[in-house]
């Protein structure tokens, strides 16, 4: 499969067993969010403001193994092929869950979160399948798929989490596990091998960590300033998934399946400007004024957040904040394009790292904002205290972002 096209180009089933890989892996951070604070009460004891410490150490611990093992994973896919790591990837995930769902006590739970971290590294291999099968030209619409189906998995996620939640605190891991087994044995008969020996490249394992990643790849011109722009955005952007269970319990009162319903929303709303809108928006306005408008419309959207103080208007938000979502398949697409057919793994694999470290501390920044700002040993009442971190941050990439520009236009 040599030829280059739109997602069409590509056997249908491929694209989709591609597409539902990747709202899998989603799922691994969403899935749990609706019963995670009552789950990690259940195993651990405690308050709803410590439960929510130990889910920054689950959130950051899945991230930490997503970020030592995405360059790895991605090269091994630029040597072997994609179809031997995905495949594997879905075997040991599909595993996983079982695992989690038998947890007894929150050690076992963090293990559970350890090994799935290291299998939704293959986000990478999977991303380097669609850069593979794209027209440089369609890369950036076609990584917006991307981002569409990591929104339908934190829609599948938090609305199985919500309604089996409230069947069974473990109940929606074992949706999880037979989900991931149904899309194993699809992609054992549709998946077809993209890497050929015209683009097959040696592993080396300098080249496959994170630093011998970044050494090699932030050398092509431009990518460093959009790699420290593509870490930012997600620090600021992983405030939803790290506290927005228990900013919403705290302020609003809600239960797992309102946090569901909400995360819900959100997820379709995602799906919608990534798979759909943003397809009209990059060509018609361009990918660098795509990521100026999304830059400024998250800083408003964070504002909004911070301060809501009704529940229904909150849930009103949730879904207007993916708006602002084109951020990440324009910046993704302008890096693809400046990579080589043999390093679309390896990149891949470092912008899965970046977001992995992104996801590494951002749970648990966001998570002692959080209890500093609603315990009441402080005094402070402020549960949306996070999202002015985020305001911010997307007040440093404005920054960052604006004078290249600007410099590169009087030019």
């Amino acid at each position: 499969m040599e030829s280059k096209g739109a997602p069409g180009a590509a056997p249908r089933l491929a694209f989709l067993f591609i597409l539902i890989t990747l709202a899998i892996d989603a799922m691994g951070i969403g899935l749990i969010l609706p019963v995670l604070p009552d789950l990690i009460v259940e195993l651990q004891g405690g308050t709803l403001g410590q439960a929510a410490l130990w889910g920054g150490v689950l959130s950051t611990s899945y991230a930490i193994m997503q970020f030592l093992c995405g360059p790895t994973i991605g090269s091994l896919s630029d040597r072997f092929g994609r179809r031997p790591i995905l495949l594997i990837s879905l075997t040991v995930m599909a595993l996983d869950y079982v695992v989690m769902a038998l947890a007894g006590s929150i050690w076992l739970l963090l293990i559970g979160r350890i090994v799935g971290g290291v299998a939704a590294a293959t986000q990478s291999t999977a991303t380097a399948f669609i850069a593979d099968i794209s027209k440089p030209e369609d890369k950036s619409k076609n990584f917006g798929l991307v981002g569409a189906a990591f929104g339908i998995g934190f829609v599948i996620g938090p609305l199985i989490g919500g309604v089996l939640g409230e069947l069974g605190l473990r109940a929606p891991f074992y949706a999880a596990a037979g989900l991931a087994t149904f899309n194993l044995i699809l992609g054992y008969f549709v998946l077809p091998e993209t890497v050929t020996d015209r683009i097959r490249r040696p592993f080396s394992w300098r080249r496959a960590n994170p630093l011998g990643a970044f050494k090699h790849i932030s050398v092509l011109p431009g990518l460093r300033r959009y790699l420290s722009l593509f870490f930012l955005y997600e620090f600021a952007f992983f405030v939803y998934p790290a506290i927005w269970a228990y900013f919403t319990r705290a302020q609003f009162g809600w239960e797992p399946g309102m946090v569901g319903l909400s995360l819900g929303l959100f997820g379709v709303a995602i799906a919608v400007v990534q798979g759909g809108l943003i397809r009209w928006i990059i060509p018609t306005f361009g990918e660098k004024p795509t990521i100026l408008y999304g830059f400024i419309f998250n800083f408003c959207a964070f504002i909004a957040l911070a301060t809501v103080t009704s529940g229904t208007m909150a849930l009103i938000l949730t879904p207007l904040t993916a708006l602002g979502a084109v951020v990440t398949p324009a910046l993704q697409g302008l890096m693809s394009r400046a990579a080589g057919a043999d390093q679309q793994g390896e990149l891949q694999g470092l912008v899965s790292s970046i977001r992995a470290v992104a996801a590494i501390l951002s749970p648990l920044v966001m998570t002692q904002i959080f209890f500093f700002a609603t315990d009441p040993a402080f005094g402070i009442d402020t549960p949306g205290a996070p999202f002015f971190l985020s305001m911010a941050l997307m007040a440093l990439c404005l920054a960052i972002f604006l004078p290249a520009r600007h410099v590169r236009a009087a030019a």
